[in-house]
């Protein structure tokens, strides 16, 4: 037997040591979940009691002590994740996590966010700004009082500091930006308008779909051609680099969500019932914390965003709501005029003026300080990013004033469907569409959040502003914003879709989100009677992908004329006839036709791709409605669009893509022939913490164990794709809020060692209804005035 020298030992057993301090650390960090605890500044007592899965209820006798606990609650379950929200918005995650963060820190100094969240703070109304800085004095008060902070603080050797009301509005205008604040259209749009003729432009960006489901304004929308631009397509030049190849993009996901309402002449006792999932990119822990709050004639309950003052979505005594994001234009980029000879002064329709400017400086851990100078206009801030070698200033509502308050909070006293659009229409906040139940029997829709008045222009791609001819007139007034109540058909849907026809006066948007999830919930609901929860619960997990079809039959089109069909053609012929129009796990096929999809794309639009790439190289045609003309053009088949050298014959293309297809995906797995290649195989989805993505040893502690799913990124009603799903599901009637439905990732607390860090996870992951208010509380928290 080998003798282990003394050293060796000795460094064994310091392991050891050093382990079990670790875990004993770990362990003392975890927050308290009984007992009584002092709480500074609450006005009197407050309960909180915990079902068996850690979600509090929050008994207060005045609304500030109730939103001083739920501040207290999110520091005490979700502190990092917080710390993270309010450093990324800032741009300071570099103090945090060195130079591979001083990207990201400079992009978001470029908006200026600090200074935004500082002045609205100082705008909101009275009532607003007293819930918020109750909201704050219980996180700091936890901040306070704990001796050991969560495991993350640990690892990084960082305290948190105190934190600000400013820090709220940060954390509320990083959901703003990850919403509605990407300059991706418009620059993609301004890009393509240099390169490509206009016929071939507003073919290529039609505003509606085959699957256009429209609440008001008529069927008819603002923008789209019928017409393909053959001859202005064929003109183009040909001869595409190998860098277009990846120039496509067919999901184009974007950060979404499904909700829709049904009223009582559709279910099974007359209830209204209020169904929503909203999808967000996944992570460790949820960007969502559950919370229920009583307080002297209210309850509130449903979902919170940690680090600000609101029950987001969810229900009171009277009402329940849910929120899709309305994917509207809200930002622009202008085009400044630099003076010749002075690039520090810009043309204004009053003239020339110097641009505002000032220092600041990013400390980075481990590397030295970095100074960077910031420059505003009076549109708003200069983009860190160019646009076709022009500097551009940022036109965004999110940094508007008025553009972002607390007037959620008012949903606690609504009691009927019309109360709670008044409610929503005057609130700032990222813009969403909104459904709504009340116990009465009355079901609604309309949008929450600030929409730009523009006048002289629609938005959809940058020009200049200096000779005053186009402009924002402030925010289309609450009054004028869309409603629709009680429809004849008893329900309403929204999926990021366009909801709006060209008789509304105002162009709100023009790169919706594909109509296909709305019109499949639709259809659901139409041929539906005598429906519940359960039933709407089932429905927010339907696979059904119909665009889809198209592409199947298109190749067993083109494999039927096939005269000599080798060994990997009737593979693939087998593998598409499988497809069981489905995007379950098991389901054949399912995985060959999204690649099959892209590879198309590619092929069809490599010239769009080419002529863009000339004017800017990072150029990548992403369109959400590209499904129309990507359709059009495979169904016509007009000469001018491929490659030369399939001589305007699309049948050896298609032949061609179907073969390429099948060879990526033998090359990714090698192991699976193509007719047993399931959707479930090639679809793992992944929840990860933050910090396991940068320390990927702890993945095992920090993460939810990868699994096979359901679901799809964009094409299909249940949204569950590699690492973007829903963040939450719902189904509540705000008169059986006892028989609601709800389930999300991960778990309520931050914190690893939990008990509740993972345990909501099996619900989410595997479709299963919990109940989205448990009535058994198995610990009660009391918290006193110091």
């Amino acid at each position: 037997m080998r003798i282990i020298p003394a050293v060796s030992l000795s460094l064994l057993y310091l392991s050891l040591i050093v382990a079990v301090l670790g875990i004993g650390l770990l362990t003392a960090s975890l927050p308290k979940q009984n007992g009584e605890i002092s709480l500074p500044g609450l006005e009197a007592a407050v309960t909180v009691a915990s079902d068996a899965l850690g979600n509090p209820s929050i008994a207060a006798k005045s609304r500030e002590d109730a939103f001083r606990t739920l501040g207290f609650l999110h520091a005490r379950d979700r502190l990092f994740q917080m710390e993270l929200m309010r450093r990324k918005s800032a741009g300071r995650l570099a103090e945090l996590f060195g130079p591979s963060a001083v990207k990201l820190d400079r992009k978001q100094r470029s908006y200026q966010m600090v200074k935004t969240a500082d002045r609205i703070v100082n705008d909101l109304p009275a009532d607003q700004r007293q819930v918020l800085d109750a909201y704050v004095q219980g996180v700091n008060a936890y901040i306070r009082q704990t001796s050991i902070v969560p495991p993350e603080f640990l690892a990084l050797q960082h305290h948190p500091e105190p934190w600000q009301a400013a820090d709220s509005m940060l954390v509320i205008l990083g959901m703003f930006q990850t919403l509605n604040g990407q300059e991706y259209d418009e620059r993609m749009v301004s890009v393509m308008q240099q390169a490509l003729p206009a016929d071939v432009v507003t073919f290529l960006t039609p505003d509606t779909d085959r699957y256009a489901s429209v609440l008001i304004g008529g069927n008819t929308s603002h923008r789209f051609s019928q017409s393909i631009p053959v001859q202005a397509w064929s003109a183009l030049p040909d001869d595409m680099p190998l860098s277009a190849v990846d120039g496509v993009d067919t999901d184009n996901v974007v950060a979404g969500s499904n909700n829709w309402v049904v009223a009582g002449s559709k279910t099974v006792d007359g209830r209204t019932i209020v169904a929503n999932d909203m999808h967000l990119g996944l992570g460790v822990p949820n960007v969502w914390y559950r919370a229920e709050l009583h307080y002297p004639n209210r309850h509130l309950f449903g979902v919170s965003l940690p680090g600000a003052p609101a029950i987001v979505v969810g229900a009171n005594d009277h009402v329940a709501w849910g929120f899709t994001n309305a994917t509207a234009d809200l930002l622009d980029l202008i085009r400044l005029e630099l003076k010749p000879d002075q690039p520090n002064w810009y043309r204004t329709p009053q003239g020339w003026q110097a641009f505002e400017q000032h220092d600041e400086t990013i400390h980075v851990k481990g590397a030295e300080d970095i100074q960077i100078t910031l420059q505003s206009t009076i549109w708003g801030p200069v983009s860190d990013q160019p646009l076709l070698s022009k500097p551009v200033a940022v036109k965004w509502t999110a940094l508007e004033p008025h553009a972002v308050d607390l007037g959620l909070i008012n949903m606690d006293s609504v009691q009927s469907t019309q109360q709670a659009m008044s409610v929503l229409n005057q609130t700032g906040g990222p813009p969403q569409n909104v459904v709504i139940a009340d116990k009465q029997g009355h079901i609604g829709w309309t949008y929450m959040g600030r929409f730009p008045n523009r006048l002289g222009f629609d938005g959809l791609m940058s020009q200049s502003w200096a000779d005053g001819n186009v402009a924002w007139q402030g925010f289309i007034a609450p009054e004028q914003l869309p409603r629709l109540l009680d429809p004849p058909e008893g329900f309403m849907v929204t999926a990021n879709n366009r909801t709006l026809g060209s008789e509304y006066p105002h162009v709100l948007g023009h790169n919706w989100a594909l109509g296909y999830r709305a019109f499949r919930i639709a259809e659901l609901l139409r041929e539906g009677q005598k429906l519940s929860e359960q039933d709407l619960f089932m429905m927010q997990m339907d696979t059904r992908s119909e665009v889809l079809d198209f592409y199947q039959q298109l190749g067993l089109e083109a494999l039927s004329k096939s005269a000599d069909k080798d060994e990997v053609l009737q593979d693939i012929e087998n593998t598409l006839k499988a497809w069981d129009g489905h995007m379950h796990t098991t389901s054949i096929g399912a995985t060959f036709l999204i690649e099959f999809r892209q590879h198309l794309a590619v092929q069809v639009f490599a010239k769009v791709v080419a002529a863009g790439r000339r004017q800017d190289a990072d150029f990548h045609y992403g369109w959400r409605g590209m499904e129309t003309p990507l359709r059009q053009l495979l169904s016509e088949r007009p000469p001018g669009v491929l490659n030369t050298r399939y001589r305007d014959d699309w049948q050896p293309m298609i032949l061609d893509t179907l073969h390429k297809t099948h060879q990526q995906l033998q090359q990714q797995f090698p192991d699976t022939p193509l007719t047993q290649l399931s959707w479930g195989k090639t679809h793992p989805v992944a929840v990860q913490h933050p910090i396991s993505k940068a320390l990927p040893a702890l993945s095992s502690l920090l993460d939810m164990p990868r699994f096979d799913s359901d679901g799809c990124a964009s094409i299909c009603v249940k949204v569950m794709d590699l690492t973007h799903g829903a963040s939450q599901r719902l189904v509540v009637s705000p008169a059986h809020p006892e028989n609601g439905i709800f389930h999300m990732p991960g778990g309520q607390s931050g914190h690893p060692l939990s008990e509740h860090y993972r345990d909501q996870q099996p619900f989410w992951q595997n479709g299963i209804a919990a109940a989205f208010s448990a009535t058994d509380k198995t610990n009660v928290l009391y918290l006193l005035p110091d």
